[in-house]
Order: C-alpha cells, then sequence, then structure tokens
C-alpha cells in the first residue's frame, strides 16, 4: 500500500492514552499483594510498540504531563523504535491501571485510575492533525481513546475528520471497555459516529452488541457468527474492507488462540495455537491488530495476513507486560514450527 501522493513510506500514526500499568506481584490478589510491578501500557502504544519491532515506522500521538514518570515511558516506547516526537506535554496525571493476575480458575481483573489525566483533558484544537497526517499511511485509534471523556471522544472525530483528508486508510479496534464510560454518554450513543469511517477494524462479539445492538445466535459455530457479523457490520460501517476477530476457545478439553479474517467479502481462519501456559493475556487483543495491521500494509495474502496476526496474538500470551516484545523473525518461527520449549543457543 502506498499513499495517494505516492509517498511509499509505510508509516501508521496511532492516537490514544499512554498509561502506567501496575501489575501486583507473585499471583497475588489486590488485598494481598506487596508489591506492584510497573510496566507501560495503552492500547495503541501497545500496537505502536510491535509494529515498529516488525520493522515498520510508527508514530504515537497521546497528552502526558511534562514529568520523570511519563518521561520514563516515552523513553521506553523509543527504545522499542516508537516515534514520539509529536507526543504532546500537558495536565498533571499520567493515566493508571492496576492489574490483578487471575489463572484458569480465576479471571484477571483491572481498576482504572484515568479521570483527570492529561490525555482526558485534551481538547479540539491542541494537535495539529494536518501535519502529524502528513507523512501518515494509515491511522489506528481505538474505542478505549473515546471512552475516558467527552473531549477526548471529540478529539477522535477531529483526528478522523482529518485522515479522511489526508486520504490515508483508518483502522479501528473497538476494544470496549465498560469500566471506562463515565461521562453520561453510552458508548452506542458516540461510537458508530466515529467508527463508521474505518476500512480495516478489529472487534469481538460482545463489543459489536454494544456500539451497535448487532446479535449472533451463541449456538452456531464461531465461523458462523463471525460470518453473520461482518455481514451486519457493512451496513452500519460502509467504508469497511477488513474485520479482523480473535477467539480463545476450547477443542478437545484444550484453550486454543485461534482468528478470523473477512477481508473484501472473502474469509479466511488462521488454524490457531494452544494455550498451553498463558503469562499474561493483557495486550493480546493489541498484538493481533498490529499483526494484522502489518500483513495488510504489506500485502500479504489474506490466509497470511491472518495466519501471522494470530501467532503475534499468540506469542504476546508469553510476555509479562502489555508489549509485545518479539521480532518477525520470532513470529514466523512459532508460524512455521509451532510451540516450542526448546533452549535457542
Amino acid at each position: 500500500m502506498q499513499k495517494p501522493d505516492g509517498n511509499k513510506g509505510l508509516r501508521v500514526t496511532a492516537f490514544g492514552e499512554f498509561l502506567l500499568r501496575l501489575h501486583s506481584n507473585g499471583g497475588k490478589r489486590f488485598q494481598q499483594t506487596d508489591g506492584y510491578t510497573a510496566y507501560y501500557a495503552g492500547a495503541e502504544a501497545n500496537v505502536c510498540v510491535l509494529l515498529a519491532r516488525l520493522g515498520m515506522q510508527a508514530d504515537y500521538i497521546s497528552r502526558v504531563p511534562d514529568n520523570d514518570l511519563a518521561a520514563a515511558g516515552v523513553q521506553q516506547l523509543r527504545s522499542h523504535g516508537v516515534n514520539t516526537d509529536k507526543i504532546l506535554y500537558g495536565g498533571d496525571k499520567l493515566g493508571l491501571y492496576f492489574t490483578e493476575p487471575g489463572n484458569s480458575i480465576r479471571p484477571t481483573r483491572v481498576i482504572y485510575d484515568r479521570t483527570g489525566t492529561a490525555y482526558g483533558d485534551l481538547q479540539k484544537g491542541q494537535i495539529n492533525w494536518k501535519e502529524v497526517f502528513s507523512h501518515s499511511s494509515c491511522f489506528h485509534w481505538s474505542g478505549v481513546a473515546a471512552a475516558v471523556s467527552e473531549s477526548a471522544a471529540e478529539v477522535c472525530a477531529e483526528a478522523l475528520e482529518a485522515a479522511l483528508q489526508a486520504g490515508i486508510m483508518i483502522s479501528s479496534d473497538f476494544n470496549y471497555r465498560s469500566k471506562l464510560w463515565k461521562y453520561g454518554k453510552h458508548p452506542s450513543v458516540v461510537m458508530p459516529a466515529l467508527l463508521q469511517h474505518s476500512e480495516v477494524t478489529v472487534a469481538d462479539l460482545d463489543a459489536v452488541k454494544v456500539y451497535f445492538d448487532i446479535d449472533t445466535d451463541p449456538a452456531l459455530p464461531l465461523e458462523q457468527r463471525f460470518e453473520g457479523c461482518y455481514a451486519a457490520l457493512r451496513s452500519k460501517m460502509p467504508l469497511l474492507k477488513t474485520l479482523g476477530m480473535s477467539f480463545r476457545q476450547v477443542k478437545d478439553q484444550q484453550l486454543w488462540y485461534t482468528g478470523a479474517l473477512a477481508h473484501e467479502g472473502q474469509f479466511y481462519y488462521g488454524t490457531g495455537f494452544p494455550l498451553t501456559d498463558i503469562t499474561d493475556q493483557i495486550g493480546t487483543g493489541d498484538a493481533f491488530t498490529a499483526g494484522m495491521l502489518y500483513g495488510l500494509l504489506n500485502d500479504y495474502l489474506p490466509q497470511q495476513v491472518i495466519d501471522f496476526a494470530t501467532a503475534c496474538g499468540a506469542i504476546k500470551q508469553s510476555i509479562p507486560g502489555d508489549w509485545a516484545i518479539v521480532s518477525r523473525a520470532e513470529v514466523e518461527e512459532l508460524m512455521k514450527n509451532g510451540m516450542s520449549g526448546r533452549i535457542v543457543r
């Protein structure tokens, strides 16, 4: 893919809130932990990190306070190859979230502290989107970016209008977070107008129900539910060409991670990977999204796109923290040879 102006440099620009994640140590619950491990995070930042590590140019746009906590996180982004030159500085608070690790019996739990953050107070007109998109091939954002505050949702709309004017591909992730929508508007009022501009999107069946009131029959196989969902979304999102979804499902008493792709009316399914040992599920969907974008922008065949994206999501679950700290060679090795516990030396 290349921009209409002939610029062949593939560059993805992503926008959202940058966060500090505090993860309870040693598998302990919030009420018993004696400490937390810090990771930097944010759905769109997670996508940028993996894209940059795969060899693409990735620009991350956010607003963070001008303090050492934010500076340390921005430096980590740069260390993975993400361009942070257009991050805005202002406000007093970096977004926080706390995680309590789950297991096969008990789910992972999340507590957010994202009210009054530098990003949440962002206003229209503070970002020069025309300049931001002047060398971009694709704009990526997610539902989390619009959920934090009403003004942040307005900035999302402003960014999308500028991306349309720039003639670049718009990518989105539904990313519904029920605990974030606190500013008085239901996501079904906000999200459809923002999502209608997407050419590429990643979603899950629950978020599709929340945003668009589209139901699929739980009694049907996942493949049929996915294909029905894509058909219904096409009437709500007129520019939509590509839909991706990832799934965790039980096959032969084993948990598997799989993926599905709808691309220009055709359907493709990843073989998937058994999840025998999960280190950290958080960030899995963002790794899947990054893998899908990478494949699409680099003109992979559709089956290669979904296989690559699924491998990215699977391998992320072996890595603590939100970021998929892997190389393209490692992803391709997983695709070729499957799970391996061998020592590389």
